[in-house]
């Protein structure tokens, strides 16, 4: 067979404000790959089926020299995240081809020191058709039972999902009669901790920033849902807390409301701060000195650091929850590799909901 076309997604720029497709990400078909001929050195050769986008993927677009928990991504390289693909070929026992794996990026990074940044072991799926992917490299062989969407496993049961149920696990500390609050309630993470919430016997109070996806969280049994651009956060929280937890996807002012309206001795549990992704300059926090006199107990935290601990326990009940219906979840589908670069700005900037993924190919 002739070589073929490999499309990819190049990082060509460092983002000031919001990424622009065509611009920060770049579709490229200048490169090819004979399918046949080309060498694994022990691996696999895989072609792509669907990519996960994330919020944090954001935090990777950035000037190489300022250091975090996860690498900045390589000018001119592709990007890479979770992923889903199919095995072409394979020179590897323990995969066939027609296998389908999944690459979880969280379950790759290791923590190193307090003193140095986290590195990345293993990189993730790359944004292109086809890749090979050496026999060092972790990858998991997708046993889809339950004959789920490609979609659940990296939204609702891949990452994002392992954090909601891991960080709920590890920090919330529900207690009966507690009033949780849920910021960016209509995404992955924030719609599967309202319903652990809500499974918990708890009040879920939960916000989003569009009608529609108010009433998606509304169906997910949260008490009280509401339209942050159109109700003032504080004056929610104000009317039906105290709140005892607050799983903040959001920070900033959010942030902020939250801490004025906790009870003595809240847990709040920081897993993303989105509102500051895009900003110039961070959002300033007016109430942390309330941590103090509330005796609040806050918790931020990376999937990587406690995936391990509640991983057998997730898959033992989360892909048969999914399959039943009692977990519901969305996934926003963008197909075509091509459309990443405007799909993963329509996520930023909330024009889509639920867990957004990228289909390259069918099957």
């Amino acid at each position: 067979m002739a070589p073929v076309k490999n499309g990819r997604v190049v990082y060509k720029e460092v983002p000031s404000g919001y990424p622009e497709p065509g611009k920060t990400l770049v579709y490229d078909e200048s490169q090819t790959i004979d399918l046949d001929n080309v060498s694994l050195h022990g691996g696999i050769l895989t072609k792509t089926l669907s990519l996960s986008l994330d919020p944090f993927l954001r935090g990777k677009m950035r000037d190489s020299k300022i250091k975090s928990y996860s690498p900045a991504f390589v000018l001119g390289e592709p990007i890479y995240n979770d992923g889903v693909s199919i095995v072409l070929r394979s020179e590897n026992k323990s995969v066939q081809a027609g296998d389908h794996v999944i690459s979880n990026i969280s379950a790759q990074l290791l923590i190193c020191s307090f003193s140095s940044p986290w590195v990345q072991r293993i990189r993730a799926t790359d944004f292109q058709e086809y890749s090979v992917i050496s026999s060092e490299s972790k990858w998991t062989v997708v046993e889809n039972e339950h004959n789920l969407s490609w979609g659940a496993f990296l939204g609702v049961l891949g990452m994002p999902g392992h954090t909601a149920y891991s960080g709920w696990r590890e920090f919330a500390f529900p207690e009966k009669g507690d009033v949780v609050f849920v910021s960016a309630g209509a995404g992955t993470v924030g719609s599967l901790v309202i319903q652990i919430a809500k499974s918990e016997g708890l009040k879920v109070v939960a916000s989003a920033g569009s009608d529609d996806k108010v009433d998606f969280i509304r169906s997910l049994g949260a008490d009280v849902a509401f339209n942050y651009k159109k109700q003032k956060t504080s004056d929610v929280l104000a009317k039906e807390g105290p709140i005892n937890i607050y799983w903040d996807n959001v920070g900033g002012e959010t942030l902020d409301a939250a801490l004025a309206a906790t009870a003595g001795r809240a847990r709040i549990i920081c897993c993303g701060h989105i509102s500051d992704y895009n900003a110039d300059k961070p959002s300033s926090i007016t109430n942390l000195g309330l941590a103090v006199s509330r005796e609040l107990r806050i918790s931020g935290f990376l999937i990587a650091s406690i995936w391990p601990k509640y991983e057998k326990k997730f898959y033992d009940e989360l892909p048969k929850a999914v399959a039943s219906g009692n977990i519901k979840h969305v996934v926003h589908e963008t197909k075509g590799l091509e459309k990443t670069g405007q799909a993963f700005k329509d996520m930023l900037t909330g024009v889509t909901s639920g867990k957004n993924i990228v289909v390259v190919a069918e099957k």
